[in-house]
């Protein structure tokens, strides 16, 4: 298996795959899992503060005996940490429960509260070494260019909803001359059996003796995401990251192209987003 790597406009080298443990609940759960997964050569987890197993990932890398400078951890700070000063703390408090000394990628998990102090916060973090490189995730309305604006340290990466249905074209060209870069939550639309059972991905799994969902993940790699496929299934997880050995051609890639259907899966307005998260603190 020869993972791929993207260069990050910091010049660090990040995995293009990992597993996500968004929904994974619990911290034994978490640490089971991510133990699975760096066992099959997995060397990038993504995890936040909102999901409350840092610990679990954290134990995992411990557990596993892999140099910690292998795995690329990312988390993502909510709301309520966000602030300057306020910031810091949570970022201390996010290293004492990743029980690690840095973060390789930390992230604004939403695009609510004081944001701007936040990230001034995490440009002093970059520069003491406690964290390495620092990203947005669901920044997609003007918010995004007032971060973009203000920012010394440009996001690395914008994590938000990718996938054949909803490309994110117009965003990429948003954020492509600060060298920042899509990485996607729902990589294969929240399971949507209509995307995942499009004829040409039934074609191509025929062709190359994959399943359907291993070419979109593959048809994401090629197309320059980062994706980090969330599973708790030890054959799932075996199959996710076994798309290293195929190269869909440039046909191919294009003929995913035309299924852009600018559809999204998670469709709250922004008032209606605030709403939603404004009532969750996590808890320490």
């Amino acid at each position: 298996m020869n993972q791929t790597y993207v260069t990050l406009n910091n010049g660090l080298k990040i995995p293009q795959f990992g597993l996500g443990v968004y929904m994974i609940r619990g911290d034994e759960a978490t640490k089971d899992a991510c133990l699975k997964a760096l066992e099959l050569g997995y060397r990038h987890i993504d995890t936040a503060h909102a999901y409350q197993n840092e610990r679990g990932v954290g134990a995992a890398i411990k557990e596993s005996g892999i140099n910690r400078e292998e795995v690329w951890i990312t988390s993502k700070l909510w709301p309520s940490e966000y602030g300057e000063g306020i910031t810091m703390e949570a970022i201390d408090k996010m290293l004492k429960r990743l029980d690690t000394d840095y973060i390789d990628m930390l992230l604004l998990h939403q695009q609510f509260g004081d944001y701007v102090g936040a990230w001034k916060d995490m440009e002093k973090a970059v520069e003491i070494g406690k964290v390495k490189t620092i990203g947005i995730s669901n920044f997609e309305s003007e918010r995004l260019e007032e971060i973009l604006e203000v920012s010394t340290i440009k996001p690395a990466v914008l994590q938000v909803e990718c996938h054949p249905y909803y490309q994110q074209d117009a965003l990429k060209e948003r954020i492509q001359k600060y060298g920042t870069i899509i990485e996607s939550w729902y990589p294969i639309g929240h399971g949507d059996k209509n995307l995942i059972n499009e004829p040409i991905f039934t074609t191509l799994a025929q062709k190359y003796n994959k399943t359907n969902v291993q070419i979109i993940l593959r048809w994401h790699i090629q197309s320059g995401n980062i994706i980090f496929p969330k599973t708790t299934n030890s054959n799932h997880m075996k199959d996710n990251i076994n798309i290293f050995d195929f190269t869909l051609t440039d046909d191919e890639m294009k003929q995913i192209k035309s299924l852009d259907k600018n559809q999204r899966y998670f469709t709250l307005n922004l008032q209606q987003q605030e709403a939603q998260l404004s009532g969750f603190k996590p808890a320490d």
